[in-house]
């Protein structure tokens, strides 16, 4: 882990249940998230968050709020483990924890809420309507200038992008490939 709580090691969820994102794709995707300047006092939104590794990391490297949305039960006992550090070492409340799905999280959100980041990691069984589901349920929610990062298998299609989101870059890793989008109106890069 970089920034405010470098060389704190996360609990991992046991099992086989969670697919954890390798140190490899965790670098290369933060390098970019801090080429783009998105993560300093962001509201950030993990969905699928299993362990809460990628949305930790976005609060010691400065987010403002980090939202981990993660269903398996004992997935997110860990990510409320994981998140009581990082808040202690952070010595303030930044990562919250939300056992619910994606979709009735997004379902249930207040008009006015804006996220900045939203990292959205599933299974990759997740069938491609649902994913296509879940963005378009959070469209609304992102903030002018954000950045959604959509983590799948390398032999999975593109996602299909809600009108108001435009993907600007992919990249594989592997069997990984990121997918970055944003809203349609900010101009990025």
């Amino acid at each position: 882990m970089a920034g405010a709580a470098g060389g704190m090691t996360l609990a991992n969820v046991p099992g086989t249940a969670t697919r954890p994102t390798t140190d490899r794709v965790k670098e290369a995707l933060f390098s970019r998230l801090e080429s783009y300047d998105v993560i300093h006092d962001a509201v950030v939104l993990d969905l699928f968050a299993g362990s809460g590794a990628l949305g930790a990391e976005c609060a010691s490297r400065g987010a403002a709020r980090v939202e981990l949305v993660e269903l398996a039960e004992k997935a997110a006992a860990v990510c409320r483990r994981n998140a009581e550090m990082i808040n202690s070492v952070l010595r303030r409340a930044v990562v919250q924890v939300h056992r619910t799905g994606a979709e009735g999280y997004l379902a249930r959100l207040q008009e006015g809420r804006h996220y900045n980041l939203v990292l959205i990691d599933p299974p990759y069984p997740l069938a491609e309507d649902k994913l296509a589901e879940i963005l378009a349920l959070l469209e609304p929610f992102l903030a002018e200038g954000s950045v959604v990062v959509v983590e799948r298998s390398s032999r999975s299609p593109e996602p299909c992008w809600p009108a108001g989101l435009e993907c600007f870059s992919g990249r594989k890793y592997g069997e990984t490939q990121l997918w970055f989008a944003e809203p349609v109106l900010s101009q990025h890069e």
